[in-house]
């Protein structure tokens, strides 16, 4: 880890250390859904598990069982498989050409897929899901994130341009929600806070949320991109708690302070060259 990804992380550290005391304080505990089955998990009118509810690893940074780089295809003594580790060997030579001062998020550009393998936290590490009968909606607390995910039956729209974080179609296996994502831009990467990991307009998303009980989201996610890896990334399993508050806040992130982004762009670039 270089000096400014350290720096970067120790104010963010700071900023959301001092806001979470705040943010107990100031809102209410989560209060569970009108029904729940047996095991404690809600469920809506229809029948399917409401997956409502604001989540977390346990603390706004990270939390217990992070696995920021983590990814399936770890081993006894061996690093976990993040997306950049498949790279083609064409994509492994563009990947040496870049650093820190490329990374898309120092302009407030969110990420394809999320830092802490968590497409709902993006680049946070704190999201919230609102479920009604016809839509998912999930809300990310940095860089205003949000997406409306439809699990009515409707197919991909082919009608809006590709977009930072895909378009998103879901349908329920059992109690399994399946969330598919296509249509994305390649300007930004599958993550931030440096990490090359620079994808194609050919990246597919296929995420699998499951409520295993009243406090715990599970999720599974497959990410292929065939221009750019050399097969599919499985994402190892992520686990979430149900957070003992039910809104996030808004964490801004502004680009228009072209000072303070310059700045950071020039340290990544120094650092560059030692």
């Amino acid at each position: 880890m270089n000096r400014l990804t350290v720096a970067v992380a120790i104010a963010s550290l700071l900023v959301l250390s001092a806001a979470f005391p705040a943010r107990l304080g100031a809102q209410t505990k989560a209060t569970p859904a009108n029904t729940a089955s047996q095991s404690g998990v809600p469920r809506t009118a229809d029948g399917h598990p409401d997956l409502s509810g604001v989540w977390w690893r346990g603390a706004d940074i990270g939390g217990r069982g992070s696995n920021a780089g983590g990814g399936a295809g770890r081993g006894q003594g061996q690093p976990p498989r993040t997306f950049a580790s498949l790279y083609q060997p064409s994509a492994q030579a563009k990947a040496k050409a870049l650093s820190d001062k490329d990374d898309p998020s120092l302009g407030c550009v969110p990420t394809a897929f999320g830092t802490l393998n968590v497409s709902l936290f993006d680049v946070g590490a704190v999201g919230q899901i609102i479920q009604t009968p016809k839509f998912v909606v999930m809300l990310t607390e940095t860089y205003h994130g949000f997406q409306i995910i439809p699990f009515d039956g409707r197919p991909h729209r082919d009608n809006v341009p590709p977009s930072y974080r895909g378009d998103a179609i879901g349908r329920w296996e059992g109690d399994t929600l399946v969330i598919d994502k296509t249509n994305f831009t390649d300007s930004n990467w599958i993550s931030a806070e440096g990490r090359v990991s620079f994808h194609s307009d050919a990246l597919h998303v296929v995420e699998r949320y499951r409520r295993v009980d009243a406090k715990t989201l599970e999720i599974d996610a497959t990410v292929e991109d065939p221009k750019v890896l050399t097969g599919p990334w499985i994402v190892a399993k992520q686990t979430l708690q149900l957070a003992p508050f039910d809104q996030i806040m808004e964490l801004n992130c502004s680009s228009s302070d072209i000072s303070d982004v310059k700045s950071l762009i020039d340290a990544a670039a120094a650092q560059g060259k030692k």
